[in-house]
């Protein structure tokens, strides 16, 4: 699965400039109502904060908060309850699940993301990873989201889970419990997934598990297991040696 990311972009300048090929015509004007001076960064972010995060979708960057709300749910309480379970979605159910099966047909967005954090266990302890793409700086998560309205005080969340698939071989040695990874899109793939117009056999296609060879790996300190510690700075996502952990190969 996938609950921590970092994202280490603050302005939404460079963003539009990396996504402009997604991205209507209007956006690619700075002067754009919609534009942010800056958008919240983080070296460690954790899910189950339901964090807001940008999200690229064929209308533009919204910022949506993790944990898909589904519309169809009724009372604070519910929607509480839910969104606990709805962080990320597994990409093989994903037609079949009644929080998702209608979101993935017509509202696919991607999550822009520095790298993403997994725990690997060995001899009894949780070592936490970072992992990124060796090519690139910003890559792109495949999420869904949806806009849920709260019917007592009329406020509107818009949120989004994040697709899973199975582990490649390195998130197999690093996640080595649940052997899951995020979607990662390829380049080419971005603007088809966003294209609302796909069936669902030309969704599931792109619905597979990343290339291993274009991705690394590397422990960082196990500060991160505590969520009562600070985590959010660069110690982050600093390399740290462990002299007991068998090396990743490549």
């Amino acid at each position: 699965m996938c609950y921590s990311v970092a994202y280490l972009e603050k302005k939404q300048s460079r963003l539009i400039e990396r996504y402009k090929n997604l991205l209507p015509p209007e956006w690619k004007d700075l002067s754009h109502p919609k534009k942010m001076d800056e958008l919240p960064a983080y070296y460690f972010i954790s899910a189950f904060v339901h964090p807001d995060l940008p999200i690229i979708t064929g209308e533009g960057i919204r910022l949506m908060e993790w944990g898909l709300i589904p519309f169809w749910v009724k009372g604070e309480e519910k929607a509480a309850k839910i969104r606990k379970g709805t962080l990320n979605a597994v990409g093989e159910t994903i037609f079949t699940k009644p929080s998702f099966r209608g979101i993935i047909r017509s509202r696919r967005g991607i999550l822009p993301i520095s790298g993403f954090f997994e725990w690997r266990d060995h001899q009894g302890k949780k070592y936490p990873y970072f992992i990124r793409l060796k090519d690139q700086g910003l890559f792109s998560l495949a999420c869904v989201y949806d806009s849920w309205t709260n019917r007592q005080s009329g406020e509107i969340i818009d949120s989004f889970s994040l697709i899973t698939t199975p582990a490649n071989p390195m998130m197999e040695v690093v996640h080595n419990r649940k052997k899951r990874m995020p979607l990662i899109l390829p380049l080419e793939k971005e603007k088809e997934w966003i294209d609302n117009h796909l069936d669902e056999q030309e969704i599931l296609q792109l619905i597979q598990t990343f290339d291993a060879s274009r991705m690394e790996a590397y422990p960082v300190s196990r500060r991160l297991n505590y969520a009562g510690n600070d985590r959010n700075t660069p110690e982050a996502i600093r390399e740290h040696n462990y002299p007991e952990l068998p090396v990743i190969q490549s």
